[in-house]
């Protein structure tokens, strides 16, 4: 009997917490086709309009594009920043290495509401108006300390023979970077920079307390929530998690085609 309950009970656990979490993503899909008036809390009928029509709510498309801005340019910078910094930490010994190891990592320890106060108090010590590039610089902070941990993780596992053998073959410093170690390091750069956007596009804290009246898609939710969200945002939140599943979708079916062509050979 007990081997039985050990046998099924993880799997159910495992189920209900599965359907715990997709519970309020359903919800968001769900409402998306309602025929909402003010509000969207109430089922009042299946619509397609707002699909349609996905900016009818005012600013929102203005807030998403901020978002998207803040995001690409955040992670870009983030990215080349995280990775130099993830090489440099690995590959090299110099002083206060462990001193700057713990100076990246602060900001993921660090409470969001703390780096957020702390950022906008650096930003008024310099008389910086609050907007976007206050938001850009806040976000490429707390994101590049993610590509640091993702990138670091990957340049540790490389074989360090791979170089040393281009290196035997008359390659100089640079075609090794860009022949061997580039190709080597990319699946964990673009894991870094889709982890980096995540964080920028969905961050909320840390961007209000930098904005000012710059307007992000995050805020804009927050300020409708106190009016009843309206059925477009779930709309655009219901796209970006159906795009970003095929993102996922799509990577996964590259990685077993690879799989499969490599174990062929």
């Amino acid at each position: 009997m007990r081997q039985k309950i050990g046998r099924w009970i993880i799997p159910v656990l495992g189920g209900l917490a599965f359907v715990y979490l997709l519970v309020p993503i359903v919800y968001i899909f769900a409402f998306s086709f309602n025929d909402a008036g003010r509000t969207n809390l109430t089922w009042r009928g299946f619509t397609l309009e707002n699909w349609q029509n996905p900016c009818g709510a005012p600013q929102i498309c203005e807030a998403l594009g901020n978002s998207l801005q803040v995001g690409v340019i955040a992670t870009i910078v983030a990215t080349i920043l995280g990775t130099c910094i993830a090489l440099g930490l690995v590959r090299y010994k110099f002083k206060f290495r462990n001193t700057a190891d713990l100076l990246i990592i602060l900001p993921l320890a660090t409470p969001e509401v703390v780096l957020g106060a702390s950022l906008l108090a650096q930003f008024l010590n310099l008389g910086w108006d609050l907007g976007f590039v206050t938001v850009v610089i806040a976000h490429i902070v707390f994101c590049m300390a993610f590509v640091v941990v993702t990138v670091r993780a990957r340049v540790s596992g490389l074989d360090s023979r791979l170089e040393e053998a281009a290196g035997d073959l008359y390659a100089s410093p640079f075609q090794t970077f860009w022949k061997v170690t580039f190709p080597l390091l990319l699946p964990g750069i673009v894991s870094a920079a889709l982890l980096s956007f995540a964080m920028s596009f969905d961050d909320f804290i840390i961007t209000n307390f930098n904005s000012g009246n710059f307007d992000t898609f995050p805020k804009f939710i927050y300020v409708a929530a106190a009016r009843g969200i309206p059925a477009q945002a779930n709309v655009i939140g219901s796209a970006m998690f159906i795009l970003a599943l095929l993102v996922v979708v799509i990577g996964e079916v590259l990685r077993y085609r690879r799989e499969k062509a490599l174990s062929a050979k």
